[in-house]
């Protein structure tokens, strides 16, 4: 089977095998989606469905949250991670509320310009809230197109090339394009997995180049993510929720983080916590953004 007819058997396997997500149901809204896609950026998705669900029901439009305090969208951020996508959505609700009257732009390049917005995300939006035909690309995706067309066990480091792979495999019809989008996302996510891939249940197994070559172990180029025990990544959610707990009274500085293992590192995570403008302090004192 070529490479560019794959779509025949993933659209058809899609939409038998498609998970019950949110952001998949009918009526879910660009707004929903852009969270969504914020929120799913390096987290798995069983923690992002509960607050996911209670941000929309507090926030259910870009105006409400743009009337916010950025501060409270940090709070409400909790335990998703990289807490700093929660002021880029706060800071692109501003945008969209003032740039395009409280609607989710269905553009990709005005999409490009809100704040924390790059290109996966904007083509997300307009493919999926929107049904337009783009290319979407995630770390899924490009292990997918590496294994099945390319021959190789891993994917290279994220490159815009990947754009015009994935445009290869696209259907015309601008919905099938879509549903092969989020096909081949799934199908990366559940199936063609990076440490455990189920070949055998895979739908495209036979026109697999990595599999017809025998599954060879291939280098994989790609950097890793430091360690997270002991990081200085833990070290600012350490602090994160110290400040989160205390809310919305201050927190004195040498009160946090009082027992962390490492001065110097609890020094830096606090203090590149305040120059990203997570924390807010007033002489001794820090909170929360207002």
């Amino acid at each position: 089977m070529p490479s560019h007819d794959l779509a025949a058997v993933l659209v058809p396997w899609y939409r038998e095998a498609l998970r019950d997500l949110p952001w998949r149901r009918e009526g879910f809204g660009a707004w929903g989606t852009l969270v969504s896609e914020f929120m799913l950026q390096q987290t798995p998705v069983a923690r992002v469905i509960p607050l996911l669900d209670a941000w929309l029901e507090r926030w259910p439009t870009p105006s409400a949250l743009a009337a916010a305090p950025a501060g409270e969208a940090v709070a409400m951020w909790q335990n998703l991670g990289y807490p700093r996508r929660a002021l880029w959505l706060h800071a692109a609700a501003r945008e969209i509320r003032d740039r395009h009257d409280g609607v989710v732009p269905r553009d990709v390049d005005q999409l490009l310009e809100l704040t924390g917005i790059g290109d996966y995300t904007a083509r997300a939006v307009a493919v999926f809230a929107y049904g337009d035909r783009h290319p979407v690309v995630d770390t899924n995706t490009r292990r997918v197109i590496a294994r099945a067309v390319a021959g190789r066990q891993h994917p290279d480091a994220a490159h815009r090339r990947d754009l015009a792979a994935m445009s290869a495999l696209l259907p015309e019809d601008d919905g099938d394009a879509a549903v092969m989008n989020a096909a081949v996302m799934e199908l990366g996510q559940t199936i063609c997995t990076a440490r455990a891939p189920r070949c055998d249940a895979c739908p495209i197994r036979d026109a697999c180049a990595w599999v017809r070559a025998g599954s060879p172990a291939t280098p994989d180029a790609r950097r890793r993510q430091a360690r997270y025990e002991g990081s200085d990544r833990q070290a600012r959610g350490a602090a994160m929720r110290a400040v989160r707990d205390a809310a919305p009274e201050p927190l004195p500085r040498a009160a946090m983080l009082v027992d962390w293992h490492d001065d110097a590192q609890r020094e830096r995570a606090i203090g590149s916590l305040l120059r990203d403008g997570l924390l807010v302090a007033d002489g001794e004192l820090v909170a929360l953004p207002s």
